[in-house]
């Protein structure tokens, strides 16, 4: 049987201005809660630029030669968006956008630092019913935000130096026009936490992560079915999420029925090369 989203010029489309509309909200978000940030993003041509400060991950742009064609002059206005304010370069560029980008990034001095896998898979509120578990995964009730953020944090906490990071980013995120928070809870102690934001149809699920002394409990897997019956309740027809090749996230998404559409590549460019 032919899957119903098939690999192609369109969907990718539809997965990456899923991504960068999320991620523009967040960069608002972050522009709304720290004014002096200087947080802010830009659409040229289809391809959004964020810039959330120097050195954050959310400081890229997003749809790259999948909006229109690859230009030297787009590529320039971007360029000077970022070095303006002290940023390295940095897109997230899929395999379907424009293959004149190849040459044109390998000419202007960028470098290819990172993969990523993007994965998807259809909203199906066919097989969508709860199943019977120890954990219990729930979206969070206003005034919990703080809860979710340390939650989150907490499931990085073996890797001390990302805790103060993942707060940060938690605390923006859950503020964050369209963004849904969820935690799942363990006879009532929160021991994982996610989100989900929705564009357009599309579902874009991140922020999963399990408190270390907790995992291999069905956390993650409680989570990711919550905000699969969440999306098809918003009318959601497309799940997609992003993980390192290979990785444990990636293995657990498949196991749950997403599939691999395409692996990104991220190209960087020193504000130095200029």
């Amino acid at each position: 049987m032919q899957p119903p989203y098939l690999t192609d010029h369109a969907l990718a489309r539809r997965l990456e201005r899923a991504e960068a509309a999320s991620t523009a909200a967040f960069v608002e978000a972050r522009a709304r809660l720290t004014p002096a940030s200087g947080a802010t993003w830009r659409d040229v041509s289809g391809t959004y630029a964020m810039f959330d400060g120097v050195g954050s991950p959310i400081t890229q742009t997003f749809g790259l030669g999948l909006f229109a064609p690859a230009s030297a002059a787009d590529l320039e206005t971007i360029e000077a968006f970022f070095e303006e304010r002290g940023a390295d370069v940095f897109h997230e560029v899929s395999p379907l956008a424009d293959v004149a980008l190849l040459e044109l990034l390998s000419d202007r001095g960028y470098r290819p630092i990172e993969l990523t896998s993007v994965l998807h898979q259809p909203v199906d509120p066919g097989r969508l019913a709860a199943r019977a578990t120890e954990v219990r995964a729930r979206r969070i009730a206003p005034g919990e935000e703080a809860l979710w953020t340390e939650t989150a944090a907490r499931g990085w906490g073996e890797i001390p130096e990302l805790g103060d990071f993942v707060r940060d980013m938690g605390r923006v995120s859950a503020t964050a026009r369209g963004v849904h928070c969820f935690l799942a809870e363990l006879e009532g102690t929160p021991v994982a936490a996610g989100a989900l934001s929705v564009h357009e149809g599309v579902a874009l699920f991140a922020g999963a992560s399990t408190i270390p002394e907790w995992r291999g409990r069905g956390a993650q897997a409680a989570l990711l079915a919550a905000r699969l019956r969440f999306a098809a309740e918003q009318g959601c027809d497309l799940a997609m999420m992003g993980a390192q090749p290979g990785s444990a996230s990636q293995r657990n998404a498949e196991r749950q029925g997403f599939r691999i559409a395409y692996t990104r590549i991220k190209w960087q460019r020193r504000a130095a090369a200029r």
